[in-house]
């Protein structure tokens, strides 16, 4: 395989060598001259595939040693600002892998579903409650997806209204990138509105810019800057007066949860990021989970289905043949007919795994818990934010929320160590690196959350670690700028890597 290897580097991880084995070695627990075919579907038999023949024992710690090579939040810090990349409890993970849940098909007739309904509805009732909302859809799944959700919604609520005429959506320069993404996908224009000297958006600027032709104004509370917008009624207000909706992006929520509530702010619509907030694993790819909510005015827009509660008949009986207990004195349904619904968004209900495994969340820490679990990540955030000034600089040097940003810019122009330089030393060091160059309007940014599940003593080691390679940086820069050298892959040419990916093994005889 032809890849970008440090084994000659100091201190390098040793190669990865896929020419390993010799012929006899393999264990042998299929007796000689028996056809495979009686072990093994046909299908999966090539004779022509190169495999090594290896020991059972050798392929085992092969792809252990494989799997030790990707990051991930089992293994280190990971302080990735903006994602809330933060440690799953696995009793989640034991609630999603329930036989029960994970083995019923998604058209299960929904007599025999309702315990999976039952999570949905739960699910879907304590969002609401919790976020201020009327209604969530579970349907969407992920962040982005729910976005585009969202903006679906409004364009057929103003096309309802008879008010086609709304065409622009206000993007503020602290939003995720994905918001004017998903606002052009469904043909509105967007309009940017830069932040003001605080890091903010402005009263001021809003009414300048809103109108007869506003639409949505899409913001996130607090914004990627780590900031909470405290004007944000006036905001809502303003666009509101001129008959807009407000959108809620809900990818830091991380930093609210109990303490305010996106509805009471003034929001119309709003989408949550469950595999952030409610420790779903998320790392790679993953997949994700985007509940999409609404103010009462657009409850009948939701994507479909949503699951509806009636009480059960009075004469209702347990499986069985128990009278039903309290708790069981509901009848779950999914509700397709829902003729303003902006239709389902994905195939089946949801990721429904994801909605076990939140749920499971929600029910273990309880409204106080949740509670908690924001104020530690604010305590977190700016404990580092704190340390971190003493070498680094923070453009916005007040309370922030979850996150915070810190800027290279002045390093640079004193040794030409960059942002990207001091995220690649960290790797040699254990630790993930914070978003770089996120958001936009902050020069050699990165963007830092600690989240609340990280203790004192990893938040000083890594505020430690930042001091040296800071350090370093200003000594001896060039040690910086060559990082990582601990590491399996060094330094590799990212837009080629990300333009001509070498995805393909090929033995090295080919």
């Amino acid at each position: 395989m032809s890849t970008q290897t440090s084994n000659d580097r100091p201190n390098a991880a040793p190669p990865l060598i896929f020419e390993l084995g010799q012929e006899g070695r393999a264990n042998r627990y299929v007796e000689e001259g028996r056809p495979l075919d009686q072990f093994l579907p046909t299908s999966l038999l090539r004779d022509e595939l190169p495999l090594p023949d290896n020991s059972e024992l050798e392929v085992v710690r092969h792809f252990t040693k494989l799997s030790q090579r990707t990051f991930g939040i089992d293994l280190g810090f990971y302080p990735l600002g903006s994602c809330t990349m933060k440690y799953n409890p696995r009793v989640n993970d034991a609630m999603a892998s329930k036989r029960e849940f994970a083995q019923l098909h998604p058209y299960t007739p929904d007599e025999h579903a309702q315990g999976a309904l039952q999570v949905m509805y739960e699910l879907e009732r304590s969002l609401s409650s919790l976020f201020g909302m009327a209604a969530f859809s579970l349907n969407p799944s992920a962040g982005a997806h729910a976005e585009l959700a969202a903006l679906l919604i409004a364009k057929k609520y103003f096309k309802d209204r008879g008010e086609s005429h709304r065409d622009k959506v206000i993007v503020p320069d602290t939003a995720h990138g994905t918001n004017p993404a998903s606002a052009a996908m469904c043909g509105f224009k967007v309009i940017s509105l830069p932040s003001d000297e605080r890091g903010r958006v402005s009263v001021e600027e809003i009414k300048k810019v809103v109108g007869p032709d506003t639409a949505v104004c899409m913001m996130t509370n607090p914004n990627t800057l780590g900031l909470f917008e405290d004007h944000i009624h006036e905001i809502a207000a303003a666009v509101h007066e001129v008959g807009g909706l407000m959108y809620y992006d809900g990818a830091n929520a991380n930093a609210i949860m109990g303490n305010v509530r996106p509805g009471d702010m003034g929001f119309d619509l709003m989408h949550l990021n469950l595999h952030k907030t409610f420790t779903i694993p998320h790392g790679g790819g993953g997949a994700g989970h985007g509940p999409v909510g609404v103010a009462a005015h657009l409850v009948d827009y939701l994507p479909t289905p949503y699951v509806r509660a009636t009480p059960a008949k009075a004469d209702a009986t347990a499986s069985n043949g128990r009278p039903l207990a309290p708790s069981d004195a509901m009848t779950y349904e999914l509700d397709f007919d829902r003729p303003k619904s902006i239709g389902p968004m994905r195939s089946f209900w949801s990721n429904f795994a994801h909605a076990v495994r939140a749920l499971a969340y929600i029910y273990a820490n309880g409204a106080d818990g949740l509670k908690k679990v924001s104020q530690l990540a604010v305590l977190n955030a700016n404990y580092v934010r704190v340390k971190v000034a003493d070498f680094l600089e923070t453009p916005y040097p007040e309370i922030c929320r979850h996150e915070f940003v810190a800027s290279a810019q002045d390093l640079k122009k004193a040794t030409g160590v960059k942002a990207l330089d001091i995220a690649k030393a960290l790797l040699d060091h254990g630790m993930m690196a914070p978003t770089m160059y996120f958001p936009l309007i902050v020069p050699e940014c990165l963007m830092i959350e600690p989240t609340e599940t990280e203790s004192k003593e990893t938040l000083d080691h890594f505020v430690e670690v930042l001091r040296e390679i800071v350090e370093t940086a200003r000594k001896e820069p060039e040690t910086i700028m060559a990082a990582p050298v601990k590491t399996v892959v060094g330094r590799v040419d990212e837009t080629r890597a990300a333009r001509q990916p070498d995805l393909k093994w090929e033995p090295a005889s080919a």
